[in-house]
């Protein structure tokens, strides 16, 4: 548990840095022992409004030293931490406020003031409102409560501490195929991720991660902060990712890791290379598929092994990853399980040959134990043995490394033949011109389904759609040979840099249609 972690810091070294929030005018260093202090003032504060257990504690602040501490301390308070994205609009906060039934909501300060959307929707469903932010004069995280709503009346409760099964995290699947669904994470959930994440990554409290990726979303959260907190380790944690200022935070405050998204390795790409080079122990990529060719630039850039992991909301984030040297790291892979069983089932339930494909499951105690309210999803989550089943195809290669071939909905079934789309991204983002490139399925009266594909060109570059398909058409089959291709200026993404293949094809028939007209 995140209350037992720290605890167990502070023991062993009270004095040692936990959190560095860089800032242009003054940077916010904090101890563990201050850490530890200030989490135990703010559930006390927490408890005196009324949080008790399974009470949801909405947080929908940029990532900042107020979000770590209420994060923990609702936790503490055997609370139900649920991080929200503060660029919602009002209606994308109204269906979350509303879907877990959120006893307080906290904001940045000012938000109330000027009725910021995650204000309006926390008024339309009756939650308390408090604004959160570091108060420097009385070195506290303030809790300033503008509106009880439904905690009007209950009185103070006592300091609580929470139990391995209680529920400390919920969030929310990102809705790719369907309606979100609620994923509740247990302390004993995210307890056995963090272990798993330390011990790939063999983190030690000399190491200090630079964390960019949105503490709203499980992978900042459980590898950015939880992971590095286990170990004794630190963290820098700037209010955005910013390619700009990254390396000279990284190199300022003696970062030695990070964690990102492709989108955001791609960015650090184009962006001048730092010179002299800081060490950099490693860098991990996960939550989308990262391309070989980004691989092969990344570690040539910046002289580091690039570790590609494989990561689920409904595993408290991390199932496999590539080990650190001197074990192999394959690009084009994910790795090994860490700490959990994987298998490649078919669609019987029965596990196939070496080799061949089938759904990738799992099972461990980081695994969700269920949605929460939704008996048909849980229903086909599992398998009889007790699998998660994560919806992805693939195989195991001949060193049991995991190899995504695509996601069992969006596979391009053209005409019988099922093409991933996976792979036409990896080839494609060979092209020297193409800067970002997605595959997936479009409607075709012959063969029910055809290969459409969404490009992002270089600067300066210009290339046509009959060129790229014969370039295509050098390297794969030919029913591999996408029919269609939209050139975009911007690869339409998630909040956290993830690409959503229905979202892409969505917005360039959506493009093509507008041009018509």
């Amino acid at each position: 548990m995140a209350a037992l972690t720290l605890q167990s810091a502070v023991q062993g070294a009270p004095d040692a840095v936990a959190v560095v929030v860089p800032g242009r005018s003054q940077t916010l260093t904090v101890t563990y022992r201050d850490l530890v202090s200030q989490v135990a003032a703010f559930q006390q504060k927490l408890a005196a409004v009324g949080i008790a257990r399974g009470s949801p504690v909405s947080i929908a602040t940029v990532n900042s030293y107020e979000f770590i501490v209420s994060f923990l301390a609702a936790s503490w308070q055997r609370g139900i931490a649920a991080p929200l994205n503060p660029a919602y609009k009002q209606d994308e906060f109204e269906f979350y406020i509303d879907d877990v039934k959120t006893a307080i909501i906290l904001v940045p300060r000012g938000a109330y003031q000027s009725g910021s959307p995650a204000v309006k929707a926390a008024q339309k469903f009756n939650a308390a409102i408090a604004e959160c932010y570091w108060d420097a004069a009385t070195g506290e995280v303030a809790l300033d409560i503008k509106e009880l709503g439904q905690l009007q009346g209950q009185p103070r409760q006592p300091l609580l501490k929470p139990a391995p099964e209680d529920t400390a995290l919920i969030l929310h699947t990102s809705g790719t195929t369907s309606r979100p669904k609620v994923v509740p994470l247990s302390h004993r959930n995210l307890t056995r991720t963090m272990r798993n994440i330390q011990q790939t990554y063999q983190l030690t409290a000399a190491d200090r991660t630079m964390l960019v990726m949105p503490l709203f979303h499980v992978h900042g959260l459980v590898c950015g902060l939880l992971a590095p907190l286990l170990s004794g380790g630190s963290m820098v944690v700037p209010s955005k990712f910013s390619a700009k200022e990254f390396w000279q935070d990284f190199i300022a405050h003696k970062a030695t890791w990070y964690t990102a998204v492709p989108t955001i390795h791609q960015i650090l790409l184009k962006n001048p290379t730092p010179n002299p080079l800081p060490p950099i122990r490693f860098i991990r990529s996960c939550s989308s598929p990262l391309s070989p060719t980004v691989f092969h630039a990344l570690e040539a850039t910046y002289k580091a092994p690039v570790l590609e992991a494989y990561a689920m909301t409904e595993a408290a984030h991390q199932m496999t990853s590539n080990p650190l040297p001197p074990a192999k790291r394959k690009p084009g892979t994910v790795g090994l399980g860490q700490g959990v069983e994987v298998v490649i089932l078919n669609d019987a339930g029965d596990a196939v040959a070496p080799g061949g494909e089938g759904e990738i499951c799992i099972r461990g105690e980081n695994v969700t134990s269920g949605y929460l309210n939704n008996a048909e999803a849980n229903q086909g989550a599992f398998t009889r043995s007790g699998y998660f089943r994560t919806g992805d195809q693939g195989k195991l290669d001949e060193d049991g490394y995991v190899v995504i071939t695509g996601r069992i909905k969006e596979l391009i079934n053209k005409g019988g033949e099922k093409i991933s789309p996976i792979e036409l991204d990896n080839v494609l983002t060979r092209h020297p011109a193409v800067s970002e490139a997605v595959s997936f399925a479009i409607p075709d009266e012959m063969y029910g389904q055809d290969i459409g594909i969404a490009v992002v060109l270089k600067s300066g570059q210009t290339l046509g759609q009959d060129a790229l398909r014969a370039w295509v058409e050098g390297k794969l089959a030919k029913f591999k040979v996408p029919k269609k291709v939209y050139f975009t200026d911007v690869m339409p993404k998630t909040a956290t840099g993830k690409i959503q293949r229905r979202i892409v094809a969505e917005a360039m028939q959506k493009q093509e249609s507008r041009s018509k007209l």
